[in-house]
């Protein structure tokens, strides 16, 4: 019964998170398109932060609403997958709860490993983490479990955030990413 009632209210939690994202996306003023840069650009008019995409990867549809961004990550092991998601600002929790929850989607004999950085004015957390990558009871992510999964998670705080960012997929894959990740990540900015 208790589970059934958690299911529930995250259910409820995610909804209300989704209509305020779509209200807010309906009312941002549209930014204007990032100058090139080497490796792309990923930038939306609902955010107020611009990073650089790895030339590697392969920008995508979001394929659900909570998502901001999205992105294709190829490899030796099959596509890795990167989302980015914003819930407004100060919306979607802080940062050690954020980390519990994506660190208990890997079933990890060794655990995460964490690093923080600061980028400017923005302060990046986060892990990584191999092992099986557990089915989400949200209705987000693998069906079955994945073995030899590896993730790397992020939160970037500053002001207007948190943004979140959320990459998945074979570990061989995911090995041959790690730097790209971190290169991502210390490449975030004010939104141009």
């Amino acid at each position: 019964m208790k589970r059934i009632l958690i299911t529930v209210l995250v259910i409820v939690v995610v909804a209300v998170l989704a209509c305020q994202k779509t209200e807010q996306a309906a009312t941002a003023p549209a930014a204007p398109a990032p100058a090139p840069s080497p490796m792309g650009s990923m930038a939306s008019a609902t955010t107020s932060v611009a990073y650089d995409l790895p030339a590697a990867w392969t920008r995508v549809q979001p394929t659900s609403s909570m998502r901001l961004d999205q992105a294709a990550i190829p490899g030796e092991g099959g596509n890795g997958e990167l989302a980015v998601f914003f819930f407004g600002a100060g919306g979607g929790g802080g940062v050690e709860a954020n980390l519990q929850r994506w660190s208990d989607q890997m079933d990890s004999s060794s655990g995460p490993a964490r690093e923080s950085f600061d980028v400017g004015d923005y302060r990046v957390t986060w892990i990584d983490v191999t092992g099986t990558l557990q089915p989400s009871s949200m209705g987000m992510g693998p069906s079955d479990p994945q073995p030899n999964s590896r993730m790397f998670a992020a939160v970037v705080e500053g002001s207007g955030g948190p943004w979140f960012f959320k990459a998945t997929g074979p570990a061989s894959t995911m090995d041959a990413a790690r730097e790209e990740f971190v290169t991502m990540l210390r490449s975030v900015r004010a939104g141009e």
